[in-house]
């Protein structure tokens, strides 16, 4: 049985561009920087994101922007902006940017689990951590 040897990186979201931060967080997570790298095959690393509260979006996506959810139920539709996403979880916002970013396939929940986010710079991961 093949082992993966996954690494831990670690990436400071302070004063970084949402999407930028997203696509560095993806590739990551999905395993396109190695050399072995094949889309059928779970090969990402761990990804672990400090400092969410401080990650910013451009132009006016802060009051604009729209993040909608559904009970499945009619009327069941449910809608918080970004500015007050980022109130009530931070966190939130980078996992869904990430969420969109990653294959849609049955890998993409694998590769979610390995996403570990941080409100502050405060985490309990002692492996060897590189920063991206």
């Amino acid at each position: 049985m093949y082992r993966m040897n996954r690494k831990y990186f670690v990436i400071d979201a302070q004063g970084k561009i949402l999407g930028r931060l997203a696509t560095q967080v993806a590739e990551a997570l999905s395993g396109k920087r190695k050399i072995d790298f094949a889309p059928h095959i779970d090969g990402g690393d761990f990804v672990i994101v400090l400092n969410t509260d401080g990650v910013v979006v451009t132009g006016k996506k802060n009051e604009q922007k729209i993040y909608h959810r559904f009970s499945g139920y009619p009327g069941g539709i449910t809608s918080i902006s970004l500015k007050d996403q980022r109130k009530k979880d931070s966190r939130k916002i980078i996992e869904s940017a990430v969420f969109g970013m990653l294959p849609k396939n049955k890998l993409r929940d694998l590769m979610m689990k390995r996403l570990l986010l941080y409100k502050d710079e405060k985490h309990a991961h002692t492996a060897p951590l590189v920063t991206l």
